[in-house]
């Protein structure tokens, strides 16, 4: 993972830690916001990864969808 991903990948390791229990475990997608952005960043680096994680955050709403949705190659 690139110097950039892993500052990237601060905040969302911080909402897993700190905001996750206690918003609870109801995501629409599979796998999670989080773990997708993590693996976003892992495999495309900080700038497309953080474009993937918030596009993934938007469509994350009441009537998005929801399934199975993995990260591009």
């Amino acid at each position: 993972m690139t110097p950039f991903a892993r500052l990237m990948a601060l905040p969302v390791l911080a909402y897993r830690l700190i905001f996750s229990p206690w918003v609870g475990f109801n995501c629409r997608y599979h796998p999670t916001c989080s773990a997708y952005a993590l693996e976003a960043l892992q495999k495309h680096g900080g700038i497309k990864g953080s474009w993937l994680a918030a596009r993934r955050i938007c469509r994350c709403h009441p009537w998005g969808g929801n399934g199975i949705d993995n990260v591009p190659d």
